[in-house]
């Protein structure tokens, strides 16, 4: 039996190849690019492309593997309205869709599959647990909503597929959307906010992902899903001041209109110059928090980290590239 991760070069992945290693696990990890974990010193790497489904079934696979999907396009980069369909559905659908159909010839069964909280759009009810309405508000949460919809018929079919939903997913090794916070602090700018800053804000821990994961194969697989996020996260004004002063920063927090800031975001989107995607910016003032419960209670997963603390390490590391980057450039300019 060996643990086969899919998109396991990428930042959960990442993390969950060495865990498992780690417990002396027979890991395989397959992606597109590969990276200089330390990992791979023990850890097999194979190159696939999810899209080519030749490329997926290149990967030797007996019915006792375990299988865990990190592959996905994320929402950063920004990507324009009318680009958005193509750049998420081939790798977040299609690619799903190469990895059931190379299971299910080979005889494997038991899949971990990630999609995400965006599924279930404007929050109905608070918390938001696993029954709550799916009404994705673009592109990505639609088809990370297909993919579940596709796992069901292959769970009718014999097929064990536990479905982890998370909420924003911050750790080492990505900081996407963060970076333009960052470099506001930096700049001693003021940091806007959409609404009053008076709503929680909450993240997940990629290690408390990768826990999730190994979770779920030690609960054997259950068909279910599970929401993914912190517990007790904090007001985004607090969560926010706290950064500043920790950066020793002279921003100061800049609460806004929000249905005025959102009719400027819905404009510059329709004419192709988004600065944020409507997945993050029509719920940015909303409370939408994951009752996490299902998880605790069934895979007895619990998470370990906060908010302020992913948000602070965070920042650490975006200051350490920041400076390493310096000394290059004052290096080569030398």
């Amino acid at each position: 039996m060996k643990h086969i991760i899919i998109g396991g070069d990428g930042f959960v992945g990442s993390h969950l190849a060495a865990d498992l290693a780690a417990m002396g696990e027979n890991v395989l990890v397959c992606d597109i690019h590969k990276s200089g974990h330390a990992h791979y010193d023990r850890v097999p790497f194979q190159k696939i492309d999810v899209t080519d489904a030749g490329s997926v079934e290149s990967i030797a696979l007996t019915p006792d593997d375990l299988v865990y999907n990190l592959s996905a396009k994320m929402l950063s980069p920004i990507v324009t309205r009318k680009e958005r369909h193509d750049f998420f559905w081939p790798v977040n659908y299609h690619g799903t869709e190469n990895i059931l159909k190379w299971m299910e010839k080979n005889g494997a069964r038991k899949l971990v599959h990630f999609t995400t909280d965006m599924i279930y759009g404007h929050a109905v009810t608070v918390p938001q647990d696993e029954t709550h309405p799916a009404n994705p508000l673009g592109e990505y949460g639609e088809s990370k909503l297909a993919t579940e919809k596709l796992a069901q018929g292959y769970r009718d079919r014999g097929f064990q597929i536990p479905i982890f939903r998370p909420r924003l997913i911050i750790g080492p090794g990505r900081l996407g959307i963060l970076v333009k916070l960052f470099r506001l602090i930096d700049l001693n700018l003021p940091v806007p906010m959409i609404g009053a800053g008076s709503n929680p804000y909450q993240f997940i821990s990629v290690f408390d992902c990768a826990s999730a994961c190994i979770a779920a194969w030690k609960a054997d697989f259950p068909n279910s899903a599970y929401n993914l996020g912190s517990d007790d996260p904090p007001p985004v004004k607090k969560l926010l001041g706290d950064l500043i002063k920790h950066a020793g920063s002279k921003s100061i927090l800049l609460p806004t209109p929000a249905p005025l800031v959102k009719l400027a975001l819905d404009t510059l989107d329709a004419v192709n110059l988004p600065i944020m995607d409507p997945e993050q910016y029509k719920i940015a003032n909303e409370v939408c928090i994951l009752d996490t419960s299902k998880a605790k209670r069934e895979l007895g997963w619990t998470p370990k980290h906060r908010d302020e603390d992913m948000l602070l390490a965070a920042y650490t590391e975006y200051r350490k590239a920041r400076t390493a980057g310096n000394k290059a450039q004052r290096s080569l300019a030398a």
